[in-house]
């Protein structure tokens, strides 16, 4: 009879809010829940306060509420509704959760267990850690296997030789900065070295520091811009895969550095600079006939004029020393103006972009992938460290290499 009373009342309002907020529906699709009425009789006045539970959203609520304020008539006596509040009862049941929560966890504080993902982190953290051992005076984080590994792998900190561990690589030691520690030039003699490095300006610079150090076989890189902590396993992967000789990213041959032992009589073979000096010597004293001095006038402008022979113009000659020991490559324009200047292991893709391209220069080798790009932009001269195999050369094409600038 109650239920009957309030269909009642909020049956004068259909047909001003719409079928989509029918009472009947809303109750048969589960968003209206039971309504309550509480009726008080006094004087022949009854009063009585009406209670709709519903899930609607906060706008579809205030309509409802707003339609049932609407209502003046209840069965066949005037009536006026009020609406008293707007309740969210499901915000108050949630703060009552939260607060019986921490009640519960300050009664059960000490006896909990961690849970699953908490004992992952926990031990992944600490296996990591665990696996990282000391090495030298200068304690520099390494793997488990950098000192028993035939090869070893150097990287920038600490960091990358846990992204290593991650990989299953335990084998690397880190520098710890640009400055290389004794202890990693003393650990790699008798080693295979690969100097997997960072995709930046950091990383050219460890190598540079390196190599005049130590030996170093190999180089991997991490992609430009990046950095070996952040790569994934299959980056990692990859990347130690794809590595290249040291000498084709230094554009020479390095050579393990020696002790000092053993440069000295190395020094005294090459070195006959002493037994150089000597002619000179000979021929200052030995002057007074004008044919040693006619000779040697003779060959000096010969030595200068062989980089104009090359007709390289200036120019050019100015970016090559600009980019020697850079690890970078440059290409200019038919006006010989900087086109542009990247790492030499992007400069193929750049060179693909370029229309204008006239002269290319790069720290590195050139090969006969970089001489077809080259050939269909239109490049006429290429200036690197060496030439590598070259198949087919273009015949408007020349090539030369940074030694032969300097003769």
């Amino acid at each position: 009879m109650v239920k009957q009373r309030a269909y009642t009342s909020y049956h004068r309002c259909e047909g001003v809010i719409g079928e989509d907020l029918d009472l009947r529906e809303l109750q048969q699709s589960g968003r209206i829940g039971r309504i309550k009425v509480e009726l008080n009789s006094e004087g022949g006045k009854s009063q009585g306060t009406i209670t709709i539970p519903c899930s609607l959203d906060r706008t579809e609520t205030a309509v409802l509420a707003a339609a049932m304020e609407t209502v003046d008539r209840v069965g066949p006596c005037a009536a006026k509704i009020t609406l008293e509040k707007l309740e969210d009862v499901r915000k108050e049941k949630r703060k009552r959760i939260i607060e019986r929560a921490v009640d519960l966890l300050r009664d059960w504080e000490g006896e909990v267990s961690p849970d699953s993902q908490e004992m992952t982190d926990t031990v992944m953290k600490e296996s990591r850690t665990a696996g990282i051992v000391k090495l030298g005076k200068e304690k520099l984080p390494a793997g488990p296997d950098a000192e028993t590994s035939n090869t070893i792998i150097v990287v920038e900190g600490r960091a990358d030789v846990l992204s290593l561990l991650r990989s299953g690589v335990k084998n690397a030691v880190a520098v710890e900065g640009t400055s290389i520690p004794k202890s990693i030039v003393d650990l790699i003699k008798s080693k295979t070295v690969i100097a997997f490095l960072d995709g930046d300006r950091g990383g050219d610079l460890i190598l540079k520091e390196l190599a005049q150090l130590a030996k170093v076989d190999y180089v991997a890189r991490a992609p430009t811009g990046r950095e070996v902590e952040e790569l994934t396993h299959k980056e990692i992967t990859k990347a130690l895969r794809n590595k290249i000789p040291a000498g084709q990213v230094l554009g020479k041959t390095i050579r393990k550095a020696k002790a000092p032992v053993k440069v000295t009589p190395k020094a005294k073979r090459r070195g006959r600079r002493p037994t150089a000096q000597k002619p000179k010597e000979t021929r200052q004293r030995t002057t007074r006939s004008t044919k040693p001095d006619t000779l040697r006038t003779k060959e000096h402008p010969k030595v200068k004029k062989k980089p104009k022979d090359l007709g390289i113009p200036k120019a050019v000659l100015d970016s090559s020393q600009k980019i020697q020991q850079t690890m970078m490559a440059s290409i200019l324009d038919n006006d010989l103006k900087q086109l542009k200047e990247t790492h030499v292991g992007e400069i193929a893709n750049e060179l693909q972009k370029q229309k204008n391209a006239q002269v290319l220069i790069l720290d590195g080798v050139v090969t006969q992938r970089l001489i077809d790009i080259a050939e269909e932009r239109g490049v006429e001269l290429i200036i690197g460290v060496r030439i590598g195999n070259i198949v087919k050369k273009p015949a408007k094409m020349r090539i030369h290499t940074f030694d032969e600038l300097r003769q």
